[in-house]
């Protein structure tokens, strides 16, 4: 297959790469690293970016930024920091390839375990992640062409706990590698609709 990446160069897109690069032809992308460029916010740059990948088979997306404050403290721009880039940016990858993927092809989309175990401070993450969860499942029968789609989930991951174990006291971390297994279930899978909650 040739499979887009989004955030290959992140924690988790770099064990999703080294995961389905053993078996498929990877082109990276992303805002600042990887073969293409980027700004999933921004449908032009989405579709820019569909004109230089040419054709696919499978679309993943490791990427999307959310904010963490407290409840108290946040602000309307603030929730927008995840709605236009981790939630719209994701969404902008399936309406704009919903029309150039090969037939039979798939999108796989990250959310996280807050949408499900809200944390401290986690509201804007917590609202991103359950939303995604919701466009998939209504998404997926609605594509045309047999393309599928499906959201994984993973917890917090080992190796971002030197900055996140603070607000994650609990919570059994996740490895990168063991996550990206659940990224080969979607894209060289058969459902649809699913989300894949690796913990």
């Amino acid at each position: 297959m040739r499979i887009l990446l989004i955030g290959a160069h992140g924690t988790l897109g770099q064990a999703v790469a080294a995961e389905l690069g053993q078996r498929h032809e990877i082109i990276t992308a992303g805002r600042n690293s990887g073969t293409l460029r980027v700004n999933l916010a921004d449908m032009a740059s989405v579709e820019a970016l569909y004109d230089a990948a040419g054709p696919l088979d499978a679309v993943v997306s490791a990427a999307g930024n959310v904010h963490f404050a407290p409840l108290a403290d946040f602000r309307p721009e603030h929730y927008r920091v995840g709605l236009d880039d981790k939630l719209m940016g994701q969404v902008n990858l399936v309406l704009a390839g919903q029309r150039r993927l090969n037939d039979g092809g798939s999108f796989t989309l990250t959310g996280g375990v807050l949408a499900d175990e809200p944390i401290v401070a986690g509201s804007g993450a917590s609202m991103v992640n359950a939303a995604l969860e919701g466009f998939a499942r209504a998404a997926a029968i609605e594509l045309p062409r047999g393309l599928r789609i499906n959201v994984v989930s993973p917890g917090v991951l080992v190796e971002s706990m030197p900055v996140y174990a603070p607000f994650f006291r609990g919570f059994e971390p996740v490895p990168a590698a063991r996550a990206a297994l659940a990224f080969s279930k979607s894209v060289e899978g058969a459902h649809s609709g699913q989300v894949y909650r690796v913990k």
